[in-house]
C-alpha cells in the first residue's frame, strides 16, 4: 500500500486532530512523533509525523520538518500536507514561511497554498484576512497569546514577512465557484510570479473546492478540516479503495487527570466548568520556587483527590498572570518552566498509576508526550474540534486526549476522561 498523503504537523494536538479526521472517514492513518519511525510503521494511506516545532527557532523547525518530509517522501507519499494552527500561529521570523520554503524545494514544485480555515470552529479567511468568529484575529483574545500573538489579520502581509516568495490570495468569489476559473486564476497569476496563495474560505464547500484544485499538487498547507475532502478525490483517481480501516481503542480503567498549560480563554472556561464538579489545582508560575517543588506539591495534592474521581492541575492563567510570569522568567522561559512542571508531573502521575490524561495546549501536549517516552499513537475517530482519543500501544496502554487550547466544548474534560473507560470500536 502506497502512502498517499504525508502530514507534517507543527504540534501534537493538530497532528492528532488531523489523523482523527481521516480515521472518522475510514482511512487508515499512522501517527508517530519521530521521522525515523516512518520506515518501520505499517503502511497506511496517510502517515502523520507530529513534532513540537511551532515556536522553536525557525532554523530548527525547518530542519525537523524537512527530516519528516524526507521520511514521508521515502515512504512514497504522493503529497505532503504541512499542518499548522487555524489562527496561523507564527511570528515575523516564522515558522510557517521558512518551513514551507524548504518543503516546496524538497518536492520540486514552484507553488503551494495556505488554508487555515476551520468553519466548524469559526476560523475563516475572507479577502485574505483571518477571522475568529465575527472578529478579526487581531481583535480576538489571540492578540494576547504569550508566544505567538496575532496582531495583524492580513495573512498575505503576515506570510510575506516570513518568506521571499511572492504571496497572493485567492478571492472568495473564485473559490466559491471553483473549477476552471479558479485554476485559470492560479495559472495566470503564477505567470506573474506569485508562488504562495492565501486561500479565502468561509464554508465547508470552499474547502472542497480548494481540495479539488490542489489534489495533484505535491505540497499543500493548512489547518486540518480541508483534509476531509481529499479521500473522495483519491478514490476517483483509484488511489484508495472503499474498505474502511480503523483500529479499535481499548478501554482504560485508571485514575484520570487533566493537565492544562494553555492560557487560551477556552481552556480557562473549561477549567472553570470542570471545577464545578471536581477539584482544580492552579499553579502560579510567577510564585513557584522550583520545578521539583511544584511537582512534589502537586503530586501530594493529587493523591488526596484522585481516589474520589478525576482532578485537574493547571499552569493556565489570565493575561495579567502570564505577564507576571514572563517578567520573572522571560517569554520563552516562562513557557518552558510551565512545561517542565506539567511534563514532570505526568511522569510522576503515570508512576502512581494514572493512565487517562486530557492535556490542554499544543506545547504542553508535546512536552508531556515526549517526557512520557511516547512516539507512536493509535488514533480514534474525530468527535468535533479539539476532541479525539488516542492510546499508546502495548500491554499497559495510556489513554490520551491532546487538545488545542483554543478548541473543544466548555464541558469536555469530564466526559472525555469518562469515554476512555469504554472501548472505541
Amino acid at each position: 500500500m502506497q502512502t498517499i498523503m504525508g502530514v507534517i504537523a507543527d504540534d501534537l494536538t493538530g497532528g492528532m486532530e488531523t489523523a482523527s479526521m481521516f480515521v472518522a472517514l475510514g482511512v487508515g492513518c499512522g501517527f508517530v512523533t519521530r521521522p525515523e519511525l516512518v520506515a518501520s510503521s505499517a503502511p497506511e494511506p496517510v502517515m502523520v509525523v507530529a513534532q513540537k516545532t511551532r515556536v522553536i527557532p525557525a532554523a530548527e523547525a525547518t530542519r525537523q520538518c524537512a527530516s519528516a518530509a524526507q521520511a514521508l517522501l521515502e515512504a512514497g507519499a504522493r503529497q505532503l500536507f504541512f499542518k499548522y494552527c487555524a489562527t496561523f500561529d507564527s511570528t515575523d521570523e516564522g515558522n510557517i514561511g521558512p518551513v514551507t520554503d524548504r518543503l516546496l524545494e524538497m518536492v520540486g514544485e514552484d507553488r503551494t497554498l495556505f488554508c487555515p480555515t476551520a468553519p466548524e470552529a469559526g476560523r475563516t479567511v475572507y479577502n485574505g484576512h483571518l477571522f475568529v468568529g465575527s472578529e478579526l484575529v487581531s481583535d480576538s483574545p489571540k492578540r494576547y497569546d504569550p508566544l505567538t500573538p496575532m496582531t495583524d489579520p492580513d495573512l498575505v502581509r503576515v506570510l510575506q514577512r516570513q518568506t521571499r516568495a511572492k504571496v497572493g490570495f485567492l478571492p472568495h468569489r473564485l473559490v466559491r465557484h471553483g473549477g476552471k476559473p479558479l485554476r485559470a486564476h492560479v495559472e495566470e497569476a503564477g505567470s506573474r510570479g506569485i508562488r504562495y496563495w492565501i486561500a479565502d474560505a468561509i464554508y465547508d464547500e470552499d474547502l472542497a473546492a480548494i481540495a479539488t484544485l490542489t489534489a495533484d499538487w505535491r505540497l499543500v498547507t493548512g489547518n486540518s478540516p480541508i483534509v476531509q475532502h481529499f479521500p473522495p478525490l483519491w478514490r476517483q483517481r483509484g488511489w484508495l479503495d472503499d474498505a474502511p480501516r480503523k483500529l479499535a481503542l481499548p478501554a482504560i480503567d485508571s485514575p484520570g487527570v487533566v493537565l492544562a498549560g494553555s492560557c487560551a480563554d477556552r481552556t480557562l472556561e473549561q477549567l472553570a466548568q470542570f471545577e464545578q464538579q471536581r477539584p482544580v489545582l492552579r499553579i502560579d508560575i510567577a510564585e513557584t520556587a522550583s520545578v521539583e517543588g511544584a511537582v512534589a506539591d502537586s503530586l501530594a495534592w493529587a493523591r488526596r483527590h484522585l481516589g474520589e474521581g478525576p482532578a485537574a492541575i493547571a499552569t493556565s492563567a489570565a493575561p495579567d498572570a502570564v505577564r507576571a510570569a514572563q517578567a520573572r522568567f522571560g517569554r520563552d522561559g516562562a513557557a518552558r518552566f510551565a512545561e517542565e512542571i506539567l511534563s514532570g508531573l505526568a511522569v510522576a502521575l503515570h508512576e502512581m498509576g494514572v493512565r487517562r490524561f486530557v492535556v490542554a495546549g499544543g506545547e504542553t501536549s508535546g512536552a508531556v508526550v515526549e517526557r512520557l517516552g511516547i512516539d507512536r499513537l493509535r488514533i480514534g475517530a474525530y468527535q468535533g474540534p479539539g476532541v479525539a482519543r488516542a492510546t499508546t500501544e502495548g500491554d499497559d496502554p495510556i489513554g490520551l486526549c491532546l487538545k488545542s487550547g483554543k478548541l473543544g466544548p466548555v464541558g469536555m474534560f469530564l466526559p472525555t476522561l469518562e469515554s476512555m473507560r469504554r472501548a472505541e470500536m
